[in-house]
């Protein structure tokens, strides 16, 4: 009789659904269906966003001195970015096969000319993130723009600040500090305002 009321005992006490493995089983389908809601809204994220859009992005650069450049200009004058120090500093890194460089440039001619007209304005210059010298220059002579362009022949400016795809434009103020990234095309207002808004002490 003990033997059968035991045998009864196992048969109540026993989880038809796998015992111990049961409750991993039952929590398993609500994981899935967590993943599958972050990962759906991280698509409707990205499918939204606008690459175009002027917003600053984070860097491991932002709040540290700027890399070192130094090279030439087109015009085969020297170039040392530490020179510039006292001077906010705009670097575009371009490539003039690249369509978002070109649809950006207008609003670059417009910002040299905004900063152009402003005291303390920021200085502009333009780093070939690809092309040759004469593909650069015949750009420029077709679309305008009258700052510095500043070789990198090796790619090693491009690598020092992190640029992983042009266009994209640095902010780097006059202790030689980079304060601000922009992966995309900017506007011109954009950091302009950007810019006063580091002037004043309130970005």
């Amino acid at each position: 009789m003990s033997d059968t009321v035991a045998e009864r005992t196992d048969a109540a006490g026993e989880d038809p659904a796998g015992g111990e493995g049961a409750p991993p089983r039952r929590v398993a389908p609500f994981v899935a269906l967590a993943v599958a809601i972050v990962l759906a809204a991280l698509f409707v994220v990205l499918a939204s966003s606008d690459p175009s859009d002027t917003e600053m992005a984070s860097s491991f650069n932002i709040g540290r001195p700027a890399p070192s450049v130094v090279s030439t200009t087109l015009d085969d004058e020297p170039f040392d970015l530490s020179r510039r120090k006292g001077s906010w500093v705009v670097l575009n890194f371009f490539d003039p096969t690249c369509v978002p460089c070109v649809e950006e440039h207008p609003e670059l001619i417009a910002l040299h000319e905004q900063q152009s007209q402003i005291p303390d304005g920021a200085e502009l210059y333009t780093i070939i993130n690809r092309g040759t010298d004469e593909s650069v220059q015949a750009f420029f002579d077709d679309n305008g723009g009258d700052w510095p362009i500043v070789r990198d022949p090796d790619g090693g400016v491009s690598i020092d600040f992190g640029v992983v795809q042009v266009p994209e434009t640095w902010i780097i103020d006059p202790n030689g500090v980079i304060r601000a990234r922009y992966p995309g095309k900017v506007t011109a207002d954009a950091v302009s305002q950007q810019l006063q808004l580091m002037r004043e002490g309130r970005a």
